[in-house]
């Protein structure tokens, strides 16, 4: 024979099967964004990005370097740029 598990619904009466059924998972996450109250709600999205600080100085070179860098990983536009073309943008900076 099994041992009892409470987590397991057959282990559990029938009323309290159905009442957590009717509940349809509403009540398992009662906290985190979603449940907040609207005003708080809107006044975290009014901010943005904003709290956060980020990696970089704007405008140093490390943010150029890693703006390059994504731009290759996503293609960067219609084709990819070869190694020459590489150098002579490094060049240009």
């Amino acid at each position: 024979m099994a041992d009892y598990n409470p987590a397991n619904f057959a282990n559990r009466p029938q009323e309290e099967v159905e009442e957590i059924a009717r509940k349809g998972g509403q009540s398992s996450h009662s906290s985190g964004f979603a449940s907040m109250d609207p005003d708080k709600q809107r006044d975290i999205s009014s901010k943005g990005g904003k709290a956060s600080g980020g990696s970089f100085e704007p405008g140093s070179e490390r943010a150029r370097e890693a703006g390059r860098k994504g731009g290759k990983v996503a293609g960067g536009g219609s084709r990819m740029v070869d190694e020459d073309e590489e150098d002579l943008l490094q060049a240009e900076d």
